[in-house]
């Protein structure tokens, strides 16, 4: 799961992308809403963390702004803790509000609440074969048998998985498993993708992972 903190304020940024990275999620910073822009340009995101008070505008006029189609859903973070704040913000289109000061575990609590909302995620569990993938508990199964999976190996199922039947090329699955400032070695995709083939062969879907050479990976039935 990607997550995309706006914040001005960079400690803050940096204080948030750590303990949503330790709870299992890949997290972008952007320190104003320019650069949020071009991030929701560049990339997928689950969920938008969004402060207010903005060097180049205003979160809550920003947020209003956006194509409800295309705005990932939202959660406002913010030091402006008054009812009509709260009010103006969720009227505004955000999912949910939480002020500042905050404990890391309830944002992260907030997050996979959001997730779990019907139409934030397409919730339906994702059947391939003998394998299904259930957006809201975010677990993986083969045969009903749940499998124990990273949280990279896990987006990495999720994604072939919406995609099944495709090829995946290389770079999206990149963009999706991997933060704009999170190293990525040659062999790290490589890496993943063994670790997700070999859980699913263990658990009895052998030859479901494909890999299509110079180009990506493909999820089919067996």
């Amino acid at each position: 799961m990607r997550i995309l903190v706006i914040e001005d304020n960079v400690r803050i940024g940096e204080l948030i992308a750590q303990g949503l990275h330790e709870r299992g999620f890949a997290c972008d910073v952007a320190t104003n809403l320019a650069a949020a822009e071009d991030a929701l340009l560049a990339a997928q995101f689950d969920v938008v963390v969004l402060d207010l008070g903005l060097p180049d505008g205003d979160g809550v006029s920003w947020l209003r702004a956006r194509n409800p189609g295309t705005q990932p859903p939202t959660i406002i973070l913010t030091a402006r803790d008054s009812l009509e704040d709260r009010i103006g913000g969720l009227d505004a289109g955000a999912d949910d509000y939480l002020p500042k000061p905050f404990a890391m575990d309830e944002l992260a609590a907030r997050i996979r609440a959001v997730l779990r909302r019907p139409g934030a995620r397409q919730q339906r569990i994702i059947e391939v074969g003998d394998i299904a993938f259930d957006p809201a508990a975010l677990t993986l199964s083969v045969k009903g048998h749940r499998i124990e999976t990273t949280r990279r190996e896990l987006s990495l199922a999720e994604l072939l998985m919406r995609k099944a039947g495709q090829v995946v090329r290389r770079q999206l699955i990149e963009e999706a498993l991997y933060a704009f400032d999170e190293p990525v070695t040659p062999n790290a995709i490589e890496a993943v993708v063994s670790r997700l083939r070999r859980k699913l062969e263990e658990n009895g879907a052998g030859n479901a992972l494909h890999t299509v050479r110079g180009v990506g990976y493909l999820l089919s039935e067996v």
